[in-house]
């Protein structure tokens, strides 16, 4: 298992600080999302990995400010090239997605317009962000298709996205979120419905094009396997919370948190003569039942009196950060 080791400047690209994420009902407000904190350096990939309604995808909506109702942020904030942007307007959050931030998402016919042809969808995005008229654009749409593996570009661009298979509309999808060149991209689960071979070509190349334009990706999967493979660093989610972050060579060869243990004991491996996976009992609290102290104590093996009482607080470990009441007393 190969993972990246890549250092990156400083200065963040992406700065989350203690966002938060509830749901108005009619019994009162339900939090999703629980104060996340985080940064994204330029040219960095940060995987998200955690069960289904972890969280992760909200993140991500929230980012790209397409959290609807009765979806809201109810704390924190969220700063992107030194702007904050979760208190722009809809129309100013427009302009700016697409163009500095995009969006690759897990089932492509979502994001394509079956009534369009690639060609119509790429071009029209890339005259709404960047200043070229449309035989330009056509001529780039072109090279962002070419640039994604789409074979015979000159003769697919008048194609509709049926005419398709699964994995070329992906690539036709990462093309178009690509194609305004923006710094930060958003990949929400986008090779869950691919199959492995499909997958591999996926995830090298969302690598390569981002590197080669430096652009930063948050990953968002369910996949550790994935997250070893793609990304520099991982944020593990449980119930709204990172409960571990941090390089992920390091994350993966030395979990902290019961719950990312948990994670990788069950992940098979080559060469392993065990006959049955390690699994993880119980399952993920329902936002109505959340527990009180760590959300993840009713299923942690090392739980004890303080975990059932008190919420732990996020501590800085060798690398990264921590939230479990095993590490409070840890030095920094």
């Amino acid at each position: 298992m190969t993972m990246n080791t890549t250092t990156f400047p400083n200065s963040p690209l992406l700065s989350v600080r203690d966002l938060s994420i509830c749901f108005d009902t009619r019994h009162g407000p339900l939090r999703a999302v629980d104060g996340i904190t985080f940064d994204l350096a330029p040219g960095e990939i940060l995987g998200m990995v955690g069960e289904s309604g972890a969280g992760k995808s909200l993140t991500g909506t929230a980012i790209t400010g397409l959290l609807e109702r009765p979806g809201r942020i109810d704390r924190g904030e969220i700063h992107f090239e030194g702007q904050r942007i979760d208190t722009l307007s809809a129309e100013e959050m427009r302009r700016l997605r697409g163009r500095k931030i995009g969006a690759i998402f897990q089932d492509p016919l979502t994001s394509l317009n079956p009534l369009m042809t690639v060609g119509q969808q790429l071009t029209q995005t890339i005259r709404t962000h960047l200043p070229l008229g449309k035989e330009a654009a056509r001529k780039r749409a072109i090279e962002c298709l070419a640039e994604v593996g789409i074979p015979a570009p000159e003769a697919r661009i008048d194609q509709y996205p049926h005419q398709f298979s699964g994995g070329m509309r992906q690539r036709v999808v990462i093309a178009l979120a690509l194609c305004a060149e923006p710094s930060l991209v958003i990949a929400d689960e986008p090779t869950t419905a691919l199959d492995v071979s499909i997958q591999a070509q996926i995830l090298d190349l969302l690598k390569r094009m981002c590197r080669e334009r430096g652009a930063a990706v948050i990953l968002v999967t369910h996949d550790m396997g994935v997250i070893a493979e793609t990304a520099d660093r991982v944020a593990v989610m449980y119930s709204g919370r990172v409960v571990e972050i941090g390089p992920v060579e390091k994350v993966v060869r030395d979990p902290r948190h019961p719950y990312t243990k948990g994670l990788m004991q069950s992940i098979p491996r080559v060469g392993s003569r065990a006959e049955r996976l390690t699994q993880i009992d119980g399952a993920m609290p329902r936002l109505t039942d959340l527990p009180l102290g760590c959300a993840f104590h009713p299923r942690c093996p090392r739980a004890f009196a303080e975990c059932s009482s008190t919420k732990p607080a996020p501590r800085p470990v060798e690398g990264g950060h921590v939230a479990c009441h095993l590490y409070q007393e840890e030095p920094a």
